[in-house]
């Protein structure tokens, strides 16, 4: 004579397997808790160094110079050989680094006046987007980029050049932006 076998109820197998469920994600809350952690760190500033190395790096976010002018404007810092091209709302819509040239404008307002699309810069180098915006010790001072989107060779000694230089999606940037009339801001 066979025995007829006894089921379990549902829920008890509903509850047993809650159980072990539960278990099993205590457990790894456990495991996990005692695993490496992720931690904060801060990037070291750049060195004053790196920051007037031969090659521009970007920082992530760098506000507009204090005493730069309100409204669209082009700002261009000298100590931080860096431009901003800052809307009438007064807010940066793009910022790069820039590679100066020997001559340096003075501190102040300017206004871009003229601008060319190719010439060939005192250095020999083909460069475009040419937007000049003032003369200093009879050397035009002009945002550019080379043709070939290299950074400028070292002057020859003695050689005295106004070009500001940037990489060529920067001078299209300048280009677009400082129409002639446009503003352009020198700060330190």
């Amino acid at each position: 004579m066979s025995v007829p076998a006894r089921r379990l109820p549902s829920w008890v197998w509903v509850t047993g397997l809650t159980v072990v469920a539960l278990v099993v994600v205590a457990v790894l809350a456990v495991r996990a808790d005692k695993g490496a952690q992720p931690t904060a760190s801060a990037k070291p500033k750049p060195s004053a160094s790196a920051q007037t190395s031969a090659s521009p790096k970007e920082p992530e976010v760098v506000a507009v110079p204090d005493g730069s002018g309100t409204g669209r404007r082009v700002v261009y810092s000298l100590n931080q050989r860096r431009v901003w091209l800052v809307d009438a709302s007064d807010a940066s819509r793009r910022t790069f680094t820039v590679w100066p040239g020997t001559v340096s404008p003075g501190l102040g307002t300017y206004t871009v006046g003229t601008r060319r699309e190719a010439a060939t810069g005192s250095d020999g180098v083909e460069i475009e987007n040419i937007v000049y915006f003032t003369v200093a010790s009879g050397i035009n001072i002009a945002f550019s980029n080379a043709v070939d989107g290299s950074s400028p060779p070292p002057p020859a000694s003695g050689v005295q050049t106004g070009g500001v230089r940037m990489r060529a999606a920067d001078g299209d940037a300048v280009w677009k932006f400082g129409t002639e009339g446009t503003t352009v801001a020198v700060v330190e």
